[in-house]
This record gives C-alpha cells, sequence and structure tokens, in this order.
C-alpha cells in the first residue's frame, strides 16, 4: 500500500478511533500521528463535508484519505476538483470491529455457532456491555501488543475478498 505524504484517517466509530489512536501512538502503523491531518482521527462519513472542513486548505501536495470502516458499499465520492488530488483507501473491518475482541478472547468458533452481530455476541455472550466505547476499546486493548495480535488473527480467519485492505495492511 503505497500512502501519500499527508493522511486523512477517517473513522467510522468509537471503537475503530481508539483503536488507530493505539496503534499510532505506540508507533505500529505505517504512518504516523505527525502525517495525519490535524493529527487527529478523523469522524467524518461524508466526502462533502470532508472537502469543506479539510481540502479548502489548499494543500499542494496528494492527499491518502484512509477510512475505517465495517461497509463495503459506503461510497466517499469527492468533486471532480478534489479527485485527481486525493487517493481513497478503504480498510475494511466487516462484519464488525468488535470481532477483534471475539479473537482475542478466544471465542471466534462459539461466536460462529451463535448466529448472532459480533457486538450482540460481545454484549450478550462476553458481558461486555459497552464494546462501542472509545474509553472501553481504549482500556479493553491498553496493551498494544494483544491488539496488533487480535488484528493479526483476524486477518487469518476472515474472508478478505482480493484487493481489499483491512487493518492488518496498515501494521509496519
Amino acid at each position: 500500500m503505497k500512502l501519500a505524504k499527508y493522511k486523512a484517517c477517517i473513522c467510522e466509530g468509537s471503537a475503530e478511533s481508539a483503536i488507530i489512536d493505539i496503534l499510532v501512538d505506540n508507533n505500529l502503523l505505517i504512518f504516523t500521528r505527525e502525517e495525519m491531518l490535524d493529527e487527529k482521527v478523523i469522524r467524518c462519513r461524508s466526502a462533502k463535508n470532508f472537502e469543506e472542513r479539510y481540502l479548502r486548505k489548499g494543500f499542494d501536495e496528494q492527499i491518502s484519505v484512509i477510512r475505517i470502516l465495517d461497509s463495503r458499499r459506503e461510497s466517499f465520492k469527492l468533486s471532480k476538483a478534489y479527485a485527481y488530488k486525493i487517493d481513497v483507501v478503504n480498510v475494511i473491518t466487516a462484519p464488525e470491529i468488535e470481532m477483534l475482541i471475539i479473537h482475542n478472547e478466544g471465542e471466534y468458533e462459539r461466536f460462529k455457532r451463535s448466529g448472532k452481530k459480533p457486538s450482540d455476541f460481545c454484549k450478550m455472550d462476553l458481558r461486555m456491555g459497552n464494546v462501542k466505547a472509545y474509553d472501553f476499546v481504549k482500556d479493553y486493548f491498553a496493551n498494544p501488543k494483544i491488539l496488533v495480535d487480535a488484528i493479526r488473527e483476524y486477518r487469518r480467519v476472515a474472508n478478505i475478498p482480493k484487493g481489499e485492505y483491512s487493518l492488518a495492511d496498515l501494521l509496519k
């Protein structure tokens, strides 16, 4: 994966934001916080809003927009004025980011048999009611090695379509 000098890391939810913050703060990603626009994770799902808030600052160089999301169908259509300057990299966490907790807990097989959504499995079966909360995820993965191991295990067992990026692709 080749990225431009400047990166905009856009996360869909709080859990995704916490995971990127943990990884970037522990120097585990292929980019640094200093390379990120505003040096932080951006919570903006609309291409139009992103253009208005960030691209009107007049960047001279190419920007890579790294979108961390669980949907393969969510579009991010930039206007023609910016399309040539921006490359969009979608990092898919399907079915949900909570799969990392399921893998870390060693509950993948039981989850598969349950027929539940990952977030529901975490809430009901693992008794983790706030798995989507930023602070919960930051505390749960306080040891970044555990997070990296969960990301790699998810990559190992997931059926990731050819050409699609996962969190493992952002790791050093």
